[in-house]
């Protein structure tokens, strides 16, 4: 696989491939030297529409990017799992002879490893214990969904080595959920798994399964512009509460009107707002409300891009970000005074106002905002932005054409 393909510039691919020559000498000195380990790449991915839909079995578009989830790992005959991480001085280490769910490994990295085990081994795969060393570029907390690539990664690492690399690209993002699901035991939807799967900038409808998942094609940078992710601050880790009351508020709005999720009852969601008041609370039908509008905003921004009407997609992107942050209202951290994500926001409208587009990234109440920046002015931005929120809090992203794959 060209590195430049994957991580958009020469110097970045020489960036890379130091990366992984360092990887190379830091698995041998972890684990000896023998047969040449595969190599993993699973990118993050970047939300640029359809925020918090993909539960609802709505319709997303979205990106992955050039920061990515790296592994090497080599079969080791044995019925151990040891994946040491650059972010962790400890191993992680999994018996893979054991899959079942097990509560004490809740949100924890072993939970993932046997999760996506067991779940391979459902599909017929003999898994086996391997040796990997992981480094990653999507930081924990960015927006860019981690864990996601890191989910992503496991599955195509044990595919590969065990498999064949038998999975195809949407499979794996459909095993990656049900293992964050199962065994991570944290509720998710499907876009940030699909988003790395497969690749590339993708619009993607969840309404049937498997999803419809449609490549679009658009090259922001021959049109002067170019994306950046803002981190704002604020942490993810204790957040989990209010994500998981997006979703359930949802359905439970969607329960009221006869269905299961949403997009079962999407054309009677403006018209029930009488039926359902009451019955949930209040915030359930905002929240419901965008997603009818969030919906066909997902569409209107894929049409803006095939027609090449970059002010109608710009338009789109800042008013998905209003929704967010009036109707589905996950801008704002319960009981904290500290509102980084508005400010961002605020100053992004006061930098890019008729000339760009910004929106919340990714799940919302910390981390980072998404910004469509002129190219002429993404210097000024950044100072803007960085003067606030630290040194490297603005992030260029390229948007990569392809999903996992083995290097």
């Amino acid at each position: 696989m060209d590195l430049i393909r994957l991580y958009g510039s020469a110097a970045n691919a020489q960036r890379q491939q130091a990366r992984l020559d360092e990887m190379h000498a830091r698995f041998d000195a972890l684990f000896g030297a023998g047969e040449a380990p595969i190599v993993i790449s699973a990118p993050g991915r970047t939300e640029i529409g359809g925020n918090h839909t993909d539960h609802n079995h709505g319709c997303v578009l979205a990106a992955s990017v050039d920061m990515d989830t790296l592994c090497l790992a080599r079969a080791n005959g044995t019925n151990s799992v040891t994946l040491y991480s650059d972010m962790y001085d400890a191993p992680f280490t999994v018996d893979v002879s054991s899959l079942e769910p097990r509560a004490d490994e809740k949100e924890t990295t072993q939970s993932l490893i046997r999760g996506v085990a067991a779940a391979l081994k459902q599909r017929g795969m003999d898994i086996c214990g391997f040796d990997a060393y992981v480094t990653s570029t999507v930081q924990r907390g960015s927006g860019l969904s981690s864990s996601a690539a890191f989910e992503v990664m496991l599955v195509k690492t044990m595919s590969c080595l065990f498999g064949g690399d038998a999975i195809a690209a949407q499979d794996n993002a459909v095993i990656s959920q049900w293992v964050e699901n199962t065994y991570f035991m944290k509720p998710c939807g499907l876009m940030d798994q699909m988003a790395s799967a497969v690749g590339g900038l993708v619009y993607i409808d969840f309404k049937n399964s498997p999803a419809q998942v449609e490549s679009v094609q658009y090259d922001f940078a021959a049109r002067g512009f170019g994306a950046c992710v803002v981190s704002a601050g604020g942490d993810h880790g204790n957040l989990t509460a209010d994500y998981a009351a997006i979703p359930a508020e949802m359905k439970a709005a969607a329960r009221v009107l006869g269905g299961q999720t949403l997009r079962d009852v999407e054309d009677k969601i403006e018209g029930g707002i009488a039926l359902m008041k009451g019955k949930v609370p209040d915030r359930a039908i905002l929240r419901a409300l965008h997603f009818v509008d969030e919906n066909a905003r997902v569409r209107c921004m894929v049409k803006a891009l095939k027609d090449d009407d970059l002010p109608a997609f710009l338009n789109n992107v800042i008013l998905s970000g209003e929704s967010s942050w009036k109707l589905l209202q996950n801008l704002y951290v319960p009981g904290s005074d500290n509102q980084e994500m508005p400010l961002a926001l605020e100053m992004s409208r006061r930098f890019l106002q008729g000339k760009g587009a910004w929106r919340i990234h990714g799940g919302g109440f910390a981390g980072t905002i998404l910004a469509f920046v002129p190219l002429e002015d993404m210097d000024a931005y950044t100072a803007c932005m960085e003067s606030v929120f630290g040194k490297g809090a603005v992030k260029p992203l390229y948007i990569r054409p392809v999903g996992a794959v083995r290097l």
